[in-house]
């Protein structure tokens, strides 16, 4: 359940004319593509090992994560996107393929690399408790050649799009180089230039249409300590200052987010959370429903509005998912009428 705040600057033929704008706009997502991979079992024993639970498991699930997650996310919306990124030459980026190809995804625009491994995050959940992740990667950065040939496959493509994502975890996908020609060739295309930035390569991105990155991010880059409401401005323009984008949203978690229609001007949209199961994904579903919209001709209120009630639902569930559309829609909806 969401909360009761009425919706600011959008009303239900607003709301159901941008749904409708969404439908097959083409995204492309650039970014650290990942396998989530799920063991869901209960616990009924402690291992006479070691003091530790024993998790009895009854079924393993493989979903699409990282900057696939964005890409689910923009799919289960309308659009069509189309992930940029890297595989190993293994069995999980054989999975992360045909999960795509199943769902009726391009992934014509991803890479192998032989010489790493497929990331993949694996959780395991007992009772609708997260118990413990473990991690398989590489940081590396990617090799020249494969940098070349991901740009190369962008500059290509870039007349076919309506905006450009980068999704970023510091696994190695997004550098400097792919950075700078990218949004080199975006911008000269005239198209939105999104970016979720990581510790790494926080300040190139300088230009971009939207600048999103979450309050961790922002204390690390900035060194900074966030505490108050005017910290947070502060730090704002100190990131317009250093990139120039031209809005900057700032997730701030159970505090909500911290929209920058410019410089001087802010808005704040509270948490549409009432319980909160699992943050994981949250962050790949906002800048996917911000660049949905936004490319679907959404102000940036109107986005970042939607975009927290669909944090505000995926929170709600366990492990990684995708807003689903029609959800999303009817709890609009249903929040204007309030």
């Amino acid at each position: 359940m969401l909360g009761q705040n009425k919706i600011l600057t959008i009303n239900k033929k607003r709301i159901t004319e941008l749904f409708a704008a969404c439908q097959g706009k083409r995204i492309a997502v650039i970014g650290d593509l990942m396998v989530d991979r799920y063991f869901w079992g209960e616990i009924e024993r402690i291992s006479p090992e070691a003091p530790v639970p024993v998790i009895e498991v009854r079924d393993e699930t493989h979903n699409l994560g990282g900057a696939a997650n964005v890409v689910n996310n923009l799919a289960t919306l309308g659009t069509s996107p189309v992930p940029f990124g890297v595989v190993g030459d293994d069995n999980l980026g054989k999975i992360l393929k045909r999960i795509l190809r199943e769902q009726n995804l391009d992934d014509s625009c991803i890479f192998t690399d032989p010489a790493r491994p497929t990331t993949v995050k694996t959780r395991v959940i007992a009772r609708s408790q997260h118990i413990v992740r473990v991690d398989r990667e590489s940081r590396e950065n990617l090799p020249p050649e494969i940098e070349s040939a991901l740009t190369e496959r962008f500059r290509r493509t870039v007349d076919q799009f309506n905006a450009v994502i980068f999704q970023d975890y510091n696994k190695g996908v997004i550098t400097e180089r792919v950075i700078k020609d990218i949004t080199e060739a975006a911008l000269e295309a005239g198209i939105i230039v999104a970016a979720d930035p990581k510790f790494h390569n926080f300040f190139q991105y300088r230009g971009i249409t939207l600048f999103k990155p979450n309050i961790k991010e922002t204390e690390a880059a900035l060194v900074a300590k966030i505490n108050t409401e005017e910290d947070v401005i502060n730090c704002g323009r100190r990131i317009f200052d250093r990139l120039e984008p031209r809005y900057i949203l700032i997730t701030r978690g159970d505090k909500g987010m911290t929209l920058f229609l410019d410089r001087e001007t802010t808005l704040h949209l509270p948490t549409q959370a009432l319980k909160v199961h699992d943050v994981s994904g949250a962050g790949d579903t906002v800048i996917a429903v911000l660049v949905a919209f936004l490319a679907s001709g959404a102000d940036l209120r109107e986005a970042a509005t939607i975009a927290n009630f669909a944090a505000g639902i995926v929170c709600g569930e366990v492990g990684v998912v995708p807003i689903e559309r029609e959800r999303l829609k009817s709890i609009l909806l249903e929040a204007v009428a309030k």
